[in-house]
């Protein structure tokens, strides 16, 4: 336990694969590693942003800590929730409950009921009813939405709709999938900052997103995400200067958000398929060696973590 607060989630070495027939081997199947050992832990009150550019496996992190892989996925690996493991069957009875999901899409809203029922869950106590409206209140939303149906709801409203449903029975644990697409800027940053009001009222948030920018503003760690692995963790403080991050890829991210120049990177994220040994990153990295095409491990540097061969041998020069 850090500062007195309890771990609410913990992942060690999570990998997850899916099962798929090989090109042009007729009825074999491969297995297709798209996450590869992931690790990251989540405390009551802290927000934490999982960041990384589309295509890296970002989502995949949240449907596999909520149990909702497709039928040939295979997770591995160690998930703990408040210190205890997290099986499947544990998973089923929490979803929904202590641990929620608040999706990157609004079409998850049923557009064939109202809002008020879906906020409720389909109860009509008093205790529901005077819960959402709590909510309501809380997001800005007039009492009257509870009567109106998801396609008379503003892009903005909708989101604040899928939070108050997430909230309805004050979870412990919110991850929000990349909650802010489509949202003009304003929009964006009042809903970061309702996921930060969460995570201030004691509830550990788990925030998948592409915006560093963003991310910067409201987490209080950030986990940078590529070609479906963990490349680097370091507080959010550290992402505000270039000179204080570890990995070649998290200061490319750096120069690359707008009020540093959109700084560009040469080449692609490699396909799952065409990964390189080693590191992800190392055919478009300017440091690149030999020794970067080996298996780096994830280790402990400064108050972050850091996967870089590089990193590592400059923290030893400097101790």
């Amino acid at each position: 336990m850090k500062n007195g607060r309890k771990t609410i989630l913990e992942i060690k070495n999570m990998s997850i694969s899916f099962k798929q027939y090989a090109e042009k081997k007729g009825t074999k199947q491969i297995d297709l590693p798209v996450i590869r050992d992931l690790s990251v832990t989540i405390k009551e009150g802290e927000m934490v942003a999982v960041v990384g550019s589309s295509g890296s496996g970002k989502s995949l992190l949240a449907h596999g800590v909520l149990g909702l892989l497709p039928y040939n996925g295979k997770m591995e690996g160690k998930i703990s929730y408040c210190g205890k493991p997290l099986t499947p069957k544990k998973v089923e009875k929490l979803r929904g409950n202590e641990i929620v999901l608040v999706p990157q899409s609004v079409s998850y809203l049923d557009p064939l009921m109202k809002v008020g029922a879906q906020v409720r869950g389909g109860r009509k106590d008093a205790a529901a009813k005077e819960r959402s409206r709590e909510l309501f209140r809380r997001y800005g939303l007039e009492e009257s939405v509870e009567d109106l149906y998801p396609f008379e709801l503003s892009g903005g409203m909708a989101r604040r709709v899928l939070i108050c449903t997430a909230l309805m029975k004050n979870p412990k644990l919110v991850i929000a999938d990349e909650p802010t697409p489509g949202l003009h800027l304003e929009a964006a940053r009042q809903t970061l900052s309702d996921f930060r009001a969460i995570a201030d009222q004691g509830a550990g948030v788990l925030l998948i997103t592409h915006d560093l920018e963003l991310a910067m503003e409201v987490a209080d760690r950030i986990v940078v995400f590529y070609a479906g692995t963990t490349i680097e963790e370091a507080s959010a403080d550290d992402f505000r200067q270039e000179d204080t991050l570890r990995h070649p890829y998290s200061r490319a991210l750096h120069r690359a958000i707008p009020q540093n120049g959109f700084g560009y990177i040469e080449g692609t994220q490699p396909y799952v398929k065409d990964m390189p040994e080693g590191c992800p990153f190392g055919p478009r990295c300017e440091g690149f060696c030999e020794e970067c095409q080996k298996d780096i491990p994830w280790v402990k540097s400064g108050n972050g973590y850091v996967r870089c061969i590089g990193s590592l041998e400059a923290g030893r020069m400097r101790a």
